[in-house]
């Protein structure tokens, strides 16, 4: 074995153990239990003060792999402790760290990986459109609220996806949801039902539009793309 596979071997190992380490540190300090709601997460991380600020990050990326908790609810709690600001940067944050170790980890370990940290319902369900349809699915899927960030990422890795265009698919379409929840558990944002309501249904037929015609777009870009280059 070379040097750098060494180095591969020992990287995978070290999150693995770490990974481990975090899942039994939340469920010994009770995190899942306080995870029910924002007031419980408020009152979980209140007990870390006063590095509340430090262990507010380091929870959040290991719930990225370890709790099927959406990073919106914590982050909502997050702007109840610490403002929406605060809370949006130590998310957002830990969010993408904790994206690329899980989407590294698995384009290492493969399925056997996959297979333990994600439910086979949800892989079934995501996995072949993933593979089929992966940045325009990818896009959509961290813009919309209701998906499962977290583990699409997991099956990101056992895609054709570059490291680097992942992690720009992060970049550009993470932070929105993170920054509205992050906003309304700082007091920042408040609509009323119907509005809510509108932004769902929109939400809906944005995803719709965009599996269909996804592809189409992407190639009108690249081709727009394309011609600006010659001019």
């Amino acid at each position: 074995m070379n040097r750098t596979k060494r180095i591969r071997v020992l990287a995978v190992l070290a999150a693995v153990v770490l990974l481990a380490g975090g899942l039994l540190f939340l469920r010994g300090s009770g995190f899942f239990a306080a995870a029910s709601s924002v007031d419980g997460l408020r009152t979980y991380m209140e007990q870390f003060a006063p590095y509340t600020h430090l262990s507010f990050f380091l929870i959040q990326l290991l719930s990225v792999v370890l709790a099927p908790i959406p990073s919106n609810l914590t982050a909502a709690a997050g702007g109840v402790l610490f403002g929406t600001w605060p809370s949006f940067l130590l998310t957002f944050g830990a969010v993408v760290a904790g994206s690329l170790l899980v989407f590294h980890l698995a384009r290492a370990l493969g399925g056997g990986f996959v297979d333990r940290v994600v439910n086979r319902a949800l892989s079934s369900k995501y996995l072949g459109i993933i593979r089929a349809k992966t940045v325009p699915f990818l896009v959509l899927a961290f813009l919309l609220p209701f998906f499962p960030d977290d583990m699409l990422c997991i099956l990101a890795g056992l895609t054709t996806i570059s490291r680097r265009r992942f992690f720009c698919v992060l970049v550009m379409a993470r932070p929105w949801g993170l920054l509205f929840a992050s906003a309304l558990g700082g007091s920042s944002l408040s609509f009323p039902l119907p509005v809510l309501i509108l932004v769902g249904v929109a939400g809906v037929l944005l995803f719709l539009a965009g599996m269909k015609y996804g592809d189409r777009l992407e190639q009108a870009v690249l081709r727009r793309l394309g011609a600006s280059k010659k001019i």
